[in-house]
């Protein structure tokens, strides 16, 4: 017998989830770049200059990057070549002249081109200065292949070449603060996933996404309004917090309050990281992109470690952020009441508690960290559609290494997930697949303690 009020709330979900999912494409097509910022253009191409470093500034963009050292017979320190010129044709010698630019006080010069294909840089010998030679066979012409709309590095050898091999212990020290880094950035984005797991035990595959829509955001505000990268960063963690809110609104309560099984909400999810993957790539774009700031900086020595101050930033801001969130969610009444229904949320709402309230506050808390390590990743890396989605399986194996739904146990897990990724390399495992190392501990943790590290074992049945 069909019943009228049943209908009428599946009726009613449907509408829900759809008005959220067009809220957030109107959101995201708002916040999307111009025409001009979801293409990537080319630099402009500036006159050659007197030689300065301010003449030939290197600008996000499509451009081709030339460095000239004098390697100086392999004495001393390279030194840069300033004042000699090149030029960028298209397709070959004989083609279209692109542009033509003089190297500044480091020996660097940016050449803003036309966008994918190949180009034709060439060296003019006589503009070299007296007494520096070009080594080998003097080649004066580079081909360049441009697939990808970014920055294309060419290097001009002066001099004799010499390669210098790190020591292991130079490579292990380097290692280590790259996985430090890492995992703090997978913590961030754990938490946030353990908190919302540990809750609601909703297994998000589109967690991904929440991380590419707080690095997105961030781009979006500096590039497109102008902002600074900090304003745009707190603006986008701020933006992920309300879009947590309005996702667990709009779609994760309602499906909630019909009794949808844990197994169909996981599904949804998947299907929902694919939508909203789909409307970054629409939006955004399949180019990488940089913010306006904090691109490229030199790394100062702290004893054996070499830090950049975006790098010292960035642990900053991940270990004060952690360590406050832990900490209230320990002592704090909101806290409390996230364990609370976490444990028994059945007991939680029979004792007067705001079951729905308290599960909103912790999507609101846990986008929020997702975003916030969205904004950093952006920081230190740079912006793709893709991001979030490259760094799910890692989260997911921090938060299954430190145990499902524990707040510890998924910092630890992440740590020594970062640690794993970025020492592989050090220790034989090739760059290109050295994510396999954090893959495998995930899958050998679920086969010998599926409970993670400070997870505790549960009877099921």
């Amino acid at each position: 017998m069909h019943c009228p009020l049943q209908a009428d709330r599946s009726t009613r979900v449907r509408l829900r989830l759809a008005a959220l999912l067009a809220a957030v494409a109107g959101v995201l097509m708002l916040l999307a770049p111009s025409p001009a910022l979801a293409q990537a253009t080319p630099s402009p191409t500036p006159a050659a200059g007197s030689g300065t470093g301010a003449d030939n500034p290197i600008v996000p963009g499509a451009n081709i990057t030339v460095t000239l050292l004098d390697l100086k017979g392999g004495e001393g320190k390279p030194a840069p070549v300033p004042g000699v010129s090149l030029t960028v044709l298209k397709d070959s010698r004989s083609g279209t002249e692109v542009g033509t630019q003089t190297t500044d006080s480091k020996g660097r010069v940016s050449i803003g081109i036309e966008g994918n294909g190949t180009y034709v840089v060439e060296l003019d010998p006589k503009t070299l200065p007296d007494g520096v030679k070009l080594s080998g066979n003097g080649e004066t012409v580079k081909t360049v292949q441009v697939k990808l709309a970014s920055s294309n590095f060419v290097q001009f050898q002066i001099g004799a070449v010499v390669v210098q091999e790190a020591s292991l212990g130079s490579k292990i020290v380097d290692g280590t603060r790259s996985g430090i880094i890492a995992g703090l950035l997978i913590a961030l984005a754990a938490l946030g996933l353990s908190l919302i797991f540990g809750t609601t035990g909703l297994t998000n595959f589109a967690h991904g996404e929440l991380i590419t829509f707080g690095a997105i955001s961030t781009y979006v505000f500096n590039r497109g309004f102008g902002l600074p990268v900090v304003a745009a960063g707190v603006l986008a963690v701020i933006a992920s917090a309300a879009f947590g809110f309005l996702q667990d609104r709009g779609l994760w309560r309602p499906l909630r309050n019909r009794g949808t099984g844990l197994i169909a909400m996981m599904i949804v999810s998947i299907g929902l990281a694919l939508l909203m993957r789909s409307i970054f790539q629409y939006s955004f774009g399949g180019s990488t992109r940089t913010l306006s700031q904090y691109v490229v900086q030199g790394r100062d020595s702290y004893g054996p470690i070499d830090l950049s101050h975006k790098e010292i930033a960035i642990v900053l801001i991940s270990v004060v952020t952690l360590l406050v969130t832990c900490f209230a969610l320990m002592r704090t009444r909101l806290g409390k009441a996230m364990r609370a229904v976490s444990d028994n949320p059945a007991l939680s709402a029979s004792s007067g508690m705001r079951v729905d309230g308290v599960i909103s506050a912790v999507w609101v808390l846990g986008t929020a960290l997702t975003g916030l390590a969205g904004v950093l990743l952006a920081v230190q890396q740079q912006v793709n559609f893709q991001m979030g989605f490259n760094l799910l399986l890692l989260v997911f194996a921090g938060v299954t290494l430190g145990g499902l739904g524990t707040i510890w146990g998924a910092l630890i897990g992440s740590l020594v997930i970062g640690l794993m990724v970025e020492l592989g390399p050090v220790f034989g495992v090739p760059a290109s697949i050295k994510e396999v190392g954090a893959l495998v501990v995930l899958i050998l943790i679920l086969l010998v303690r599926p409970q993670g590290i400070l997870g505790k074992a549960q009877r099921i049945g």
